[in-house]
């Protein structure tokens, strides 16, 4: 687990690279990755004091401070700014109005005193951030946006008080140093609120805990924040709460509304023993819930700190414009400077300060900082909301490369709930006899369906001794001596075992697309078989429609047999198939086709998969949110929806589209705003005004991801 920090007065995406220097430096840190959207910092530092990383911050030349869950996470510095934004604009107004009057044909003097002291305040006061912010950039050796704002307006602004002082006579530029100025905090200030759109989701997804809990002393109920609840302790829900906790019903019934952390629509009935966790909302009865796990241990709390993980890591796409803006604004300074050489050479000292102050003020790199990790916070809390938790940029990156989707059956495009269908045996009592022991002691689905169907039989036993479970093929154990194996044909005929005599019935079942196994004891023989069935999930077909429409192609591995397999790739729409399948044969599957140039996605429950999983490009797995499912897999979905796999590669196509749209009008701000203000054709005022518009049309791009819609339903989650 990562230590999160907020931190404060980062401006450009050289801050980014200057803390992350900084926090590099500190022995212990693994890694540190900085983002700018978020104004905060991720750490892998462990055993390091999180006193230690906020040392080295502000040593750095910023604040930080713990980041925590409870406090809505929010960028820095917005609406308490807008008195300075707008008061810094009235200044300025006044010295605009007079350049546009000379260019209508109706000119205002101001007299160069009445400039002076327009100017000043918004110089000095408003403008006095981007000299701190330079002075701790050049303490650092490096330089940011600050550097190049204070550069830019202090040359336009002290060579016009020059003018002034001296009563030189010459041409003023008091207005391009205010506006250059005001138009960059107006930027900054509606960044901010940008910002703050872009990490919304997060923010309703911490908002469903609510803040207290009647917990119960004694009996007696008291409302106390939920930070000082305890595992164990004992919480009250009324009828139309939200659970604040993670735990057990210990008394009442209810009906409990998941949508909110699940996205199922229909409340859940549930009873004493039953699990509820944080941010589900008791719909009906009281319950008393014992408490099993508080704030970030809570589903909802890695939830959350799985999307903000995400939301903070680089994409690889990102390393590049790091080492872009680590050089960026030394060269850019050095372009201003030959600028104004060149100018002056020319003969023109007053266009030569105008085309540089231009140059400092078109070049900020804040574009640059925010196209990636702007978009990715968008994209992935777009995807928490639906139900997709994505674990970090690389991810991301590789669904939208996915060409080929790899499904595991049971559990995945199956309900994973199998039941007992059918029994075929001589003596259906002696082979339950011989079977529910062995089965007892495993925790195979298949197992547990058998053990229920004996319980509905009011069947007892004791669990067999010698238990043995052979992967992939079933289980083996000693009941009243006997040696007892249960599972697939081979393992029966590996022990000698005869099974010619239940044969066409395994036929017919296995075409009917039930899974069967078979029981049998060593020396005796076949004792019979036993079927299940297990639904087809209704989303799994409109899944693999929508990858089609994707032009993703799916395949089905499944360690079932090929009758089986081929009916419920039937059912599906899924023509290719591999069965018979050991966990290390689907992972030498996905080695095949990567092989083949595939790019392949393996969807499975985060278990017996994991081989597989951790083989593919990007593993999925499907498992409500379980401990192995967020943290085995770059994906998990929250629901145990086929339909939420398309809407991956769907919605990481589109937020990778947005990153390199931004990416590219980042550029090219710059590209072609720099030369043009070295050449003289791009003055300070509209300089400040590209500079402002290029970090707001960024995030503004980014947000268009917030009606992004469902491929699988057409819906906008």
């Amino acid at each position: 687990m990562s230590t999160a920090l907020s931190i404060d007065g980062m401006t450009c995406a050289t801050c980014v690279g200057r803390v992350e220097k900084a926090l590099g430096r500190v022995p212990g840190v693994v890694a540190a990755r900085v983002n700018l959207a978020t104004e905060s910092a991720a750490i892998d530092a462990p055993g390091v004091a999180p006193a230690q990383l906020i040392e080295a911050v502000e040593r750095a030349g910023y604040g930080a401070k713990l980041r925590t869950q409870t406090a809505a996470q929010s960028p820095q510095g917005s609406d308490r700014e807008a008195w300075a934004v707008f008061a810094s604009i009235g200044l300025t107004l006044p010295l605009v109005l007079q350049m546009a009057s000379h260019v209508m044909g109706v000119p205002i003097h101001l007299s160069p005193w009445t400039e002076f002291a327009l100017a000043a305040p918004v110089q000095f006061v408003f403008g006095r951030r981007f000299y701190v912010g330079a002075a701790k950039a050049l303490r650092g050796a490096t330089g940011n946006m600050d550097l190049l704002v204070a550069l830019g307006t202090s040359a336009a602004f002290l060579y016009s008080a020059w003018q002034v002082v001296t009563a030189s006579g010459g041409h003023l530029y008091f207005e391009a140093a205010a506006v250059v100025i005001a138009l960059v905090r107006l930027g900054k200030w509606l960044e901010a609120r940008a910002k703050r759109a872009t990490t919304a989701a997060v923010r309703a997804l911490i908002a469903l805990r609510p803040a207290t809990a009647h917990r119960l002393d004694g009996g007696v109920e008291r409302d106390v924040p939920v930070e000082d609840l305890k595992v164990g302790d004992l919480v009250a829900l009324r009828p139309g709460e939200t659970l604040p906790v993670d735990g057990k019903i210990v008394e009442g019934t209810s009906a409990v509304d998941e949508a909110m952390v699940t996205g199922e629509p229909i409340p859940i009935d549930k009873a004493p023993g039953d699990p509820v966790v944080a941010g589900t909302i008791n719909r009906s009865g009281r319950l008393i819930v014992e408490t099993k796990a508080i704030g970030g241990a809570t589903l909802l709390g890695r939830v959350v700190a799985a999307v903000e993980e995400a939301q903070g890591s680089k994409a690889p796409v990102e390393l590049l414009v790091d080492k872009v803006s680590a050089l960026f604004v030394p060269a850019v300074v050095l372009v201003a400077l030959a600028t104004f050489a060149a100018w002056w050479t020319l003969g023109s000292f007053e266009q030569g300060i105008v085309a540089a102050v231009a140059v400092l003020v078109i070049a900020c790199p804040c574009a640059l900082g925010l196209a990636t990790p702007a978009a990715m916070i968008v994209g992935v809390g777009r995807a928490a909301r639906l139900g997709l938790l994505i674990k970090d940029a690389s991810a991301l990156e590789g669904l939208a490369r996915i060409d080929t989707v790899a499904f595991d059956k049971t559990g995945t495009l199956t309900e994973g709930r199998p039941s007992v269908a059918a029994i075929v045996a001589k003596d259906k009592s002696a082979l339950l006899a011989a079977a529910l022991p062995v089965q007892g002691a495993s925790e195979h689905p298949l197992a547990r369906a058998l053990v229920e169907e004996g319980a509905k039989r009011g069947l007892t036993f004791q669990p067999a001794t010698d238990f043995e479970a052979k992967i992939g093929e079933g289980a083996i154990g000693t009941v009243a001596g006997r040696r007892v194996l249960v599972g697939r044909r081979r393992l029966l005929e590996a022990e000698g075992i005869a099974t010619e005599a239940y044969a066409a019935d395994a036929d017919r079942l296995e075409s009917e697309g039930k899974t069967v196994v078979w029981v049998g004891v060593a020396g005796e023989g076949a004792l019979g078989l036993v079927a299940y069935a297990d639904r087809i999930r209704p989303s799994a077909r409109r899944s693999v429609e929508a990858l089609e429409s994707l032009g993703v192609r799916s395949i089905l591995l499944t360690g079932d047999n090929a009758r089986t397999g081929a009916s419920v790739g039937r059912a599906v729409g899924i023509g290719d198939l591999r069965s018979g399948l050991m966990p290390r044969d689907k992972r030498r599957i996905l080695q095949e086709l990567a092989r083949e140039g595939r790019a392949v996605a393996m969807v499975g429950d985060g278990i017996n998969d994991a081989p597989a999983l951790a083989e593919a490009l990007v593993g999925i797995a499907v498992g409500s949110g379980t401990d192995v499912a967020l943290e085995t897999a770059g994906v998990a979905l929250l629901r145990s929806d086929p339909a939420l796999v398309a809407d991956a590669v769907a919605l990481a196509r589109k937020t990778v589209g947005r990153i390199r749209e931004n990416l590219f009008w980042a550029f090219v701000y710059n590209v072609v705003g720099i030369p043009l203000a070295a050449l003289g054709l791009l003055n300070p005022l509209i300089a400040g005004a590209a500079m402002a518009a290029s970090s707001v049309s960024v995030i503004a791009n980014s947000l268009r991801l917030k009606g992004w819609r469902s491929v699988a339903t057409g819906e906008t989650p």
